[in-house]
């Protein structure tokens, strides 16, 4: 497979077209929430050296190039039939919901294709050409079932169209090893759900996310193991930047949900009680790189993403009603919000202490 282009690897599963469709236009969509592209310093992302760790980083090349998800993202031929008869409110957040994560997922294929073309650390390359296969794999996936929603996201054009966000090499290990890790933990947290009552499991794809997981699992590895062989990115006024990562993912992931009624009450699941179970695991996991950690019994941690949350409610109905007056009040609650998330940034945190082995196995 040719990793050089992230285009060129999903031009055979999804083919460009010539027109922007509605679905393109929400994955174009660039809000606070919604998945972003990003674009980083190739040659200092080239400076990147792993040695301190080299049989670690050797073991975990191994299992990428054992590539055991191979044959897994391909939907059978015996579910052939259309999976898109949903009640309407469910059917709008699950296309929501398989839209977002194809753009996230490709997002992911986007930067890690282009970092492994303009870098020459041959450690670099390695690992990037991997994950950009990965994530090309699971988007084109989704794109799989998104089909019978009669629903085809450019993503030739999207990749050209879509803002770029710059991050220093340091803020994409950040952002990046918290998205796998809480993408682990989210995808497996729904699949022991479902799996404990197939009832409620609604759409097929779900029977994915067991393993399907363990790639993620496997992203944030990577970068667990490039973060503890470069300590400074763990020290001094990084630890700053690393509490906002880890807040601001949080913040995110439970504010987004909390939009997601319909589709939680389908699996009978309590999104507060899902992000909690998501929030635990991720933040249990962390340990293994990160100096510090959120203290989630603080009862002020919690209200506060309660708080968020309704902020974002009330935004969201606004910029739904539109006129000037709604964008003025829009922009206040997004002040109030943001000053909500500075209360919740001096919440005191955890000392870690780092395991000397770095690697961990996901038994969630």
């Amino acid at each position: 497979m040719n990793l050089d282009s992230a285009e060129s690897m999903l031009q055979s599963q999804i083919p460009a077209k010539g027109s922007i469709n509605e679905s393109t236009k929400m994955a174009l969509e660039d809000a606070v929430l919604s998945p972003r592209f990003y674009t980083t310093n190739f040659k200092e992302m080239d400076r990147i050296n792993i040695d301190s760790l080299r049989p670690e980083w050797d073991t975990l090349m191994a299992e990428y190039e054992g590539d055991n998800n191979a044959d897994h993202f391909q939907r059978p031929a015996d579910m052939d039939k259309n999976y898109s008869n949903l009640h309407p409110a469910l059917y709008d957040e699950f296309v929501e919901f398989l839209i977002s994560s194809i753009t996230s997922e490709f997002s992911g294929c986007i930067l890690y294709a282009e970092i492994k073309r303009k870098v020459t650390n041959p450690d670099m390359r390695n690992l990037f050409g991997y994950m950009a296969r990965d994530e090309s794999r699971h988007a084109g996936f989704i794109n799989q079932w998104l089909k019978d929603f009669n629903i085809g996201i450019d993503l030739g054009f999207l990749a050209k169209a879509k803002k770029y966000t710059y991050f220093k090499p340091k803020f994409i290990f950040y952002a990046t090893y918290l998205s796998e890790k809480i993408g682990y933990a989210r995808y497996i947290t729904i699949f022991r759900e479902l799996e404990s009552r197939p009832e409620t499991r609604f759409h097929p794809i779900f029977l994915w996310f067991e393993r399907w997981c363990n790639d993620e699992f496997r992203h944030g590895e990577s970068f667990a193991l490039i973060m503890r062989a470069n300590p400074k990115l763990l020290q001094g006024v990084n630890k700053l930047w690393i509490r906002f990562f880890i807040l601001a993912v949080y913040a995110t992931m439970y504010v987004r949900d909390h939009t997601r009624i319909e589709l939680y009450k389908a699996m009978q699941i309590s999104p507060t009680d899902y992000d909690k179970k998501v929030l635990f695991i991720t933040n249990e996991i962390i340990k293994q790189v990160f100096p510090i950690s959120v203290n989630l019994d603080d009862p002020r941690f919690y209200r506060y993403l309660e708080e968020m949350r309704a902020l974002f409610e009330k935004m969201d109905a606004y910029k739904k009603e539109g006129g000037l007056i709604n964008k003025v009040k829009t922009a206040i609650l997004g002040a109030r919000a943001g000053l909500v998330f500075v209360k919740l940034y001096f919440i005191p945190v955890q000392d870690n202490t780092l395991p000397a082995n770095v690697r961990m196995v996901p038994t969630w």
